[in-house]
């Protein structure tokens, strides 16, 4: 324990590794202007009010009740828990899995359960293990249900894409961390662990997104005739900068594709999303780009030492 409070030194070392990344993400967002890190920014500040909270709370000087405080903590680690769930829905271009399992639904789902599950049991037990319990179990098996959905939405042996192929690995680690979260609060007060396996969901995405940049620079002669494009003066590309454009994350994925000459139903079992989702991506694409079709797109923004 660290500080006099309840925090375990474990909890306060990862507290500052989060705040260094998001540090660093802030900084490189600024850099990169449109190639937006705001989810992923977002992200961490709420690991960095997850491990502020969970480590610092409860503490006897926060003033009672002390059910406060542990509202606080769960309603953390719930928001943390749904947003890092919307987070791989839009990186997957996932609408919802099954049983009408959208973000909404899913976050309502979970703030009901806390509610029905926990704090109305403690109010009339009084009991804290007793309320924790019949809230963790139901949301355990729930967790554990999503995952096996998530994982047969992304899985695909025969994926030929080495960078989707680690994707996938480093999101069901993620899910499965937050799937894990309900158990480990049953299991007790190990701050060592519980934070440990929930700071590795955000580490996997941070190696998401550090892979989806090296990406980007590997394609560097793709990505410079793209995204430099901008309707200035002679709609000439702006020179020594890689400017990203009004192009999202995943149009820059699709558009990469395209230009290696992948169909769109390469692309779509590339990312594991309907092909109808990859012409929509496209014809964005093309309307950002100022190109009518597929054809005028590789004309003009090919590299031309291919």
């Amino acid at each position: 324990m660290m500080f006099g409070t309840s925090i375990h030194w474990t909890t306060f070392f990862y507290l500052l590794i989060d705040t260094i990344i998001v540090l660093i993400a802030v900084i490189q967002n600024a850099k990169l202007k449109r190639l937006s890190l705001r989810r992923y920014i977002i992200l961490g500040l709420l690991y960095i009010a997850y491990n502020l909270t969970g480590g610092f709370l409860p503490t006897e000087s926060f003033p009672d009740p002390i059910i406060v405080q542990y509202i606080i903590t769960y309603g953390v680690a719930i928001a943390l828990c749904v947003y890092i769930i919307y987070y791989l829905y839009k990186d997957y271009d996932i609408e919802f899995l099954k049983f009408g399992s959208t973000i909404p639904n899913i976050a309502i789902l979970v703030g009901c359960s806390f509610i029905l599950l926990f704090l109305i049991p403690y109010f009339l037990t009084n009991s804290l293990d007793s309320a924790r319990l019949l809230f963790t179990i139901p949301v355990s098996i729930i967790a554990f249900i999503f995952l096996g959905l998530f994982y047969r939405r992304i899985s695909n042996i025969d994926n030929p894409n080495s960078f989707v192929s680690k994707k996938n690995r480093l999101a069901i680690i993620s899910i499965s961390c937050i799937a894990l979260l309900p158990i480990l609060t049953v299991i007790g007060d190990y701050q060592w662990l519980t934070f440990t396996v929930m700071n590795l969901a955000f580490y996997a995405i941070t190696v998401i997104e550090v892979n989806r940049y090296l990406r980007f620079l590997k394609n560097k002669p793709e990505a410079f005739e793209v995204f430099a494009f901008q309707k200035v003066e002679g709609n000439e590309a702006l020179k020594n900068k890689i400017i990203y454009g009004d192009l999202t994350r995943r149009e820059v994925e699709i558009a990469l594709s395209i230009l290696r000459g992948l169909s769109y139903k390469e692309i779509a079992k590339d990312f594991f999303i309907a092909e109808s989702t990859v012409s929509k991506h496209a014809s964005n694409i093309f309307k950002k780009t100022a190109v009518k079709n597929r054809g005028q797109f590789i004309s003009r923004f090919k590299p031309k030492n291919e």
